[in-house]
């Protein structure tokens, strides 16, 4: 790693002298002070009862000239971190990723590490989501050729690597993707995706000594290399938008994470999405069905670790904090999801949005069921009125790997109103009540925000276990769970500062869902780009 970074600069310095070129970065720090309090369970770990604070960092540099070059590279650190196992600290430091890229007229050639996918990622995707703490980039070499104006086609060979682990097993992918007209209103996407995972010894050694625990009767003889294909369309005519994707993997060894077990298995998805949008109305239904989609590196692989695909998602991430608590992820084991909205403005100042979304496993598990529905208004000079209602089925035994519990469900009225005091400041206020009696039973919650437009955003929640009840509330006093949030920007700089009271369960920010203890104690973070 050391040579790697000699390398690079040397590059830098080069390339400077014989063309111009742009540097730039980012810049992204957390720090976490941890303040034990064992009554919300936010202790008994060495984070409150020992560190009493951590963190994580990144920092990137990327480097292109006018010729075709560009060089990235960044350096991740975690010292005490509670993002990867939020009950335990994590301490690590070194190179996260770098990448070498050179285009050669049609040719485009990338080594290093790489992000990228085919199609929506069913098949293939190789990504950075830093909330999760998610980092399956695909360390080898990429080769990407512009055939026509219309055709491109990429090749890739390399290993996955998570954090500063590079998994042995080896992938090696094709993708084939173009587009052409449809007369004077259509446009079509083609594409077609193949893929190829070979372990390595020590890895299936690992598969045939699980496989030898098993009862006679179950075990199987597993293979070395697993082979999958997706075929893929994206439609667009006249006001239609149709996309559609079918991709299927030959027989290997999975690891249902459901039940625990390890079986020989085939798999396929189907996913599609129909969208018609005209003036003041939009309508759109999505369709999915997974079954033993399994992508990993291996079966010894389980939760994020491994990964080399990312299955879309039916049900959309609500950003309302109480109802946030009960995302769905997606199901690669056994999944069949249906989801149907229409989005209706009939006149400049209200606005309706109505959906439904329906997910079993293929069995007929009940997994999901969700009626959203929101109607925004406005009419009145300065304001926006917001007002919506959810009622959900939700199954935690699988959504959350709780064994026994019961199927939660709940009818959660809400509402947020933004005014606008001048063209600087502005307020908002949320409301939100949800009675979990199969969870910690009646909650109320409460955000009070202040803008000052660029520069100035503070906000203050309150989210109040007032009835406690059910299997996890029962026998618990009523509850108070505050967050104090103040944000500085100052011109691509944004500086953050939170005092936070955090029950365990979902937590959803900036779109990223994932399961998390209890938190108490203060959040600071800094972003930048340079």
């Amino acid at each position: 790693m050391k040579q790697f970074i000699t390398i690079f600069i040397f590059i830098l310095s080069s390339s400077s002298v014989y063309s111009q070129g742009r540097l730039s970065g980012d810049l992204m720090m957390n720090v976490n002070f941890f303040q034990r309090d064992s009554a919300i369970g936010a202790a008994g770990n060495p984070l409150y009862d020992n560190f009493l604070s951590g963190g994580e960092g990144w920092l990137g540099l990327r480097y292109a000239d006018s010729k075709g070059f560009a060089a990235t590279v960044r350096f991740d650190g975690f010292q005490n971190s509670n993002l990867l196992n939020p009950q335990a600290a994590y301490t690590a430091a070194g190179i996260g990723m770098f990448n070498l890229t050179k285009e050669f007229n049609k040719l485009e050639i990338s080594a290093g590490h790489i992000y990228d996918q085919i199609g929506t990622g069913i098949l293939f995707r190789a990504y950075e989501d830093r909330g999760l703490l998610i980092d399956n980039a695909l360390f080898g070499l990429k080769l990407k050729y512009q055939l026509s104006d219309a055709v491109k086609v990429k090749a890739f060979t390399g290993q996955i690597k998570q954090q500063f682990t590079r998994y042995n097993p080896i992938l090696k992918g094709l993708n084939i993707e173009g587009g052409y007209g449809l007369g004077k209103e259509g446009y079509m996407t083609s594409g077609i995706g193949l893929l190829n995972r070979t372990m390595d010894q020590q890895s299936m050694d690992g598969v045939v000594s699980s496989i030898n625990a098993m009862p006679e009767i179950d075990r199987f003889v597993p293979t070395y290399n697993s082979y999958a294909a997706t075929v893929y369309n994206t439609m667009n005519l006249g006001n239609f938008t149709w996309y559609v994707e079918g991709a299927y993997k030959t027989e290997e060894a999975i690891f249902n994470q459901i039940t625990k077990e390890l079986k020989q298995s085939d798999g396929n998805v189907l996913f599609s999405t129909l969208g018609y949008a005209i003036n003041k109305l939009g309508l759109n239904a999505t369709f999915k069905r997974t079954e033993n989609f399994v992508q990993r590196t291996s079966p010894n692989e389980t939760f994020i670790n491994g990964m080399y695909n990312w299955q879309p998602i039916v049900a959309p991430i609500r950003v309302q904090r109480l109802i946030s608590r009960y995302s769905p992820q997606s199901q690669d084991i056994s999944e069949l999801a249906l989801g149907l909205n229409a989005y209706i403005s009939p006149t400049k100042d209200w606005n309706i949005n109505l959906n439904y979304t329906y997910i079993n496993t293929l069995e007929g598990t009940k997994l999901y069921r969700e009626s959203y529905n929101d109607i925004e208004y406005r009419g009145l000079d300065n304001w926006i009125i917001h007002l919506g209602v959810q009622v959900m089925e939700y199954n935690q035994e699988i959504y959350q790997d709780k064994p026994g519990y019961p199927l939660f469900t709940s009818v959660t009225p809400f509402t947020e109103v933004i005014y606008k005091i001048d063209k600087k400041h502005s307020m908002r206020f949320e409301g939100q009540w949800m009675n979990a009696t199969e969870d910690y039973g009646a909650w109320l919650f409460g955000l009070l925000e202040y803008n000052i437009s660029p520069k100035w955003a503070f906000a203050v929640t309150d989210m109040f276990n007032y009835a406690p009840s059910g299997k996890l509330g029962e026998g618990l006093e009523p509850t108070h769970y505050p967050n104090v949030f103040v944000a500085y920007t100052k011109d691509a700089h944004r500086f953050t500062a939170q005092y936070v009271k955090q029950v365990e369960g979902i937590n959803c920010t900036g779109g990223v869902c994932r399961y998390e203890p209890a938190f108490s104690g203060f959040k600071i973070g800094v972003t930048s780009s340079f």
